[in-house]
């Protein structure tokens, strides 16, 4: 990879390149902000239930946040690069300094496009679904005996970073172009992990999950030919990240590292004494100013509402955690580059910096279990593990009964590619396409009408 080639405007399934007064870039900026995939990221959890009296943060306001977190890094590494290029009239010299920005944010605005309802819980609630009925019997044939050992491992790890591959890449039923038809750039700038689920190794960041399905490994070979992606040795499918991911990773690490303190204040999990000594003590690891942490104190202390000094702290936070996940990412380029940085840039930041680790510690045992949220996470289970049990039988039957063909009739049409395949693989993908684009509200809903609980009443 060079910093000259890691880039086109040219999008995936697409021949003919951007054109008029908005760049490629900002297209797939506006293309994710009007997308139907985007929009009900607005009814999904980020941590805490949804909805309630106290406003906290959804998947939307969240990935907005990230996205505005997002293009100031890609100014500030934009602005760095386009200063080493010695040719002001290139295209590379007028990407860095006025598209990297575009491109950043697009890719955090789409980062979490493909998680589904209730959160993370959402996504083990359907991995845990195929492990438990593994050996379960659908007209006489175990539930496992459908797949391969790769098509197995990808739903029996389902992972929203590969379903948002799958959204961004996939020709649906009824759809003219591929996904969201977005540039390779954006997309292989949202590729956290360039493996399929049989790489995974934990001990390497880029290997810490998977990133694509079986069912999207061609796209996943296109964008790599088309921006020299680094692929490592075997017949597992392995990439090195493309340099982008770690800005995007980084402001998606700032801002849920940071903002859920915040929403936790709100909610009155977190003491108000106990939030704000923890962003001071990490602003006053950062900074490298003296008299910053002292202007800080003295202009939260004018400031009378409570959550509005929260509020200050926690932007002074992002700001200081932003200008040092650019340091780290300048310093480490050429590692980046070359495929050889095996870390984050925050949590390079995390090592040097313990009262970071004293937040990451605080949002582990206070936030992520306390009460409200094990609860959702319990339903979640519950909600997705139920409908599952709906669709995935009535996909896999070769003689599907009244019931299961009732149940085929709920498939909007961009899911219903099962009626043109005899692809077991292929069919149950459909059903996983249409549970990871519920929202927490309509998976809940539709829940409660095929189960029983409520009755639906005429529309």
């Amino acid at each position: 990879m060079t910093w000259e080639t890691i880039f086109t405007t040219q999008r995936i399934g697409q021949q003919k390149e951007a054109s008029g007064p908005r760049s490629g870039f900002q297209k797939d900026f506006d293309r994710i902000i009007f997308s139907s995939a985007f929009r009900r990221l607005q009814n999904k959890t980020q941590v805490f239930p949804l909805p309630g009296s106290t406003f906290v943060h959804n998947r939307l306001t969240h990935s907005l946040e990230v996205a505005s977190v997002g293009r100031s890094l890609g100014s500030v590494i934009g602005a760095w690069l386009s200063d080493q290029v010695s040719d002001r009239s290139s295209d590379c010299y007028e990407f860095y300094r006025y598209e990297l920005p575009n491109v950043i944010a697009a890719a955090c605005l789409a980062h979490d496009i493909g998680n589904p309802a209730f959160g993370h819980s959402g996504e083990k609630a359907i991995s845990a679904y195929f492990l438990s009925h593994s050996e379960s019997t659908i007209e006489g044939n175990r539930l496992r005996s459908f797949f391969n050992d790769k098509e197995w491992a990808d739903i029996s790890n389902f992972e929203g970073n590969a379903n948002t591959l799958r959204i961004l890449t996939h020709v649906f039923n009824g759809r003219l172009t591929a996904g969201l038809g977005l540039t390779y750039t954006t997309i292989a700038s949202v590729l956290k992990y360039p493996c399929e689920a049989t790489g995974i190794d934990k001990q390497y960041k880029h290997r810490k999950k998977f990133g694509f399905f079986q069912s999207e490994a061609e796209a996943i070979h296109a964008i790599a030919e088309k921006l020299g992606l680094l692929r490592e040795e075997g017949e597992t499918i392995i990439y090195k990240r493309h340099p982008f991911v770690y800005l995007v990773e980084a402001a998606d690490d700032i801002c849920y590292s940071i903002i859920d303190m915040e929403d936790a204040h709100r909610l009155g999990i977190l003491s108000h004494e106990l939030v704000k000594d923890s962003f001071l003590h990490v602003i006053n690891c950062l900074s490298d100013e003296g008299n910053f942490k002292k202007r800080t104190v003295e202009i939260y202390e004018k400031i009378e509402d409570l959550n509005e000094r929260i509020s200050f702290l926690r932007a002074r936070t992002i700001n200081l955690l932003t200008t040092r996940a650019a340091e780290v990412f300048c310093k480490n380029s050429e590692q980046i580059l070359e495929g050889k940085f095996n870390d984050t840039l925050l949590d390079n930041i995390e090592n040097q910096c313990s009262a970071l680790k004293e937040v990451m510690k605080i949002s582990n045992e206070k936030i992520y279990n306390h009460d409200t949220v094990l609860e959702i996470e319990i339903a979640g289970y519950n909600v997705m593990s139920e409908l599952l049990s709906l669709f995935v039988p009535a996909l896999l039957k070769q003689k599907p009964d009244h019931k299961d063909q009732k149940v085929l009739k709920l498939f909007p049409m961009q899911y219903r590619e099962f009626e043109s395949t005899r692809s077991a693989y292929k069919k149950v993908l459909n059903a996983l396409d249409l549970l990871s684009g519920m929202t927490d509200l309509y998976a809940t809903e539709m829940y409660r009408k095929l189960k029983g609980v409520d009755i639906p009443q005429h529309r």
